[in-house]
């Protein structure tokens, strides 16, 4: 079995580890528990993640860490290889996107990452006439909205429903919800869905995704969580990140 783990709004909260979620980390390294930590975030290439945790006391290295970005390098290789790509994102990751041809001009493929003031007028209505033209869409993620610690942010999936319905085109999603997203990162673990654990504070795109993939979904209140999105359909839901090691050593599963 295997634990999958959102970071943002689960451990962190603006790159702040969370009460308790570096304990409880510790717990599951310490207990022998396989664990990868999954995220959309955009903003920040897999090795600066990596840095940023350890930093912030988390027992973990690169290779525990299955971004967005580093996933959307991989489809965008395999499907899409040596097209002209057009990318609009919050944040430098081209190391994550090593192999991908990126340009200014005339792209066959839009790639769109997370979120940020570079999705302003201009830029999107840039966006518009590619897709208009007959360029490929291809997202990250949709997720809506984030939390920081200054409230709830858009994100990505805010902007990306009016590119889609104005420009009559559908975006292909690679990061969560996908189901690609959990299957890479439990095949790196050597691990199948039955057994195994996705810990999000997102309840569609984290808990009820994996559910959907033959995950167990535990969905904390924390991060972007509200009252009103808990459906009620999640497998688990538990106070915070701190709560996971017990649940999991409790779960007749592992």
């Amino acid at each position: 079995m295997a634990v999958l783990i959102d970071i943002d709004g689960v451990l962190t909260l603006s790159w702040r580890p969370l009460p308790g979620a570096v304990e409880a980390l510790r717990r599951l390294r310490e207990d022998g528990q396989d664990f990868a930590l999954l995220t959309n975030t955009t903003s920040r290439t897999r090795a600066s993640i990596a840095a940023v945790l350890v930093d912030g006391g988390f027992p973990v290295g690169t290779e525990d860490i299955f971004t967005a970005p580093v996933l959307t390098g991989r489809y965008l290789r395999a499907h899409y290889p040596d097209a002209r790509c057009f990318l609009l994102n919050s944040g430098d990751i081209a190391d994550d996107l090593d192999g991908v041809r990126l340009v200014e001009d005339e792209p066959e493929v839009v790639v769109v990452g997370g979120a940020g003031p570079e999705f302003g007028y201009p830029e999107l209505n840039r966006v518009f006439g590619f897709l208009q033209a007959g360029a490929k869409l291809v997202a990250m993620h949709r997720n809506l909205y984030w939390r920081t610690d200054a409230g709830l942010q858009l994100d990505t999936g805010a902007f990306l429903l009016g590119l889609e319905r104005a420009a009559g085109v559908e975006a292909e999603i690679v990061g969560k919800p996908a189901e690609a997203f959990f299957v890479s990162a439990l095949a790196a673990l050597d691990a199948s869905p039955a057994g195994s654990f996705m810990i999000g504070d997102d309840i569609e795109a984290d808990v009820l995704a994996a559910q959907a993939c033959g995950l167990t979904g535990v969905l904390v209140r924390t991060g972007k969580y509200r009252p009103e999105t808990d459906t009620g359909e999640a497998d688990h839901v538990v106070g915070g990140f701190g709560d996971v090691p017990e649940l999991i050593r409790r779960s007749p599963r592992s």
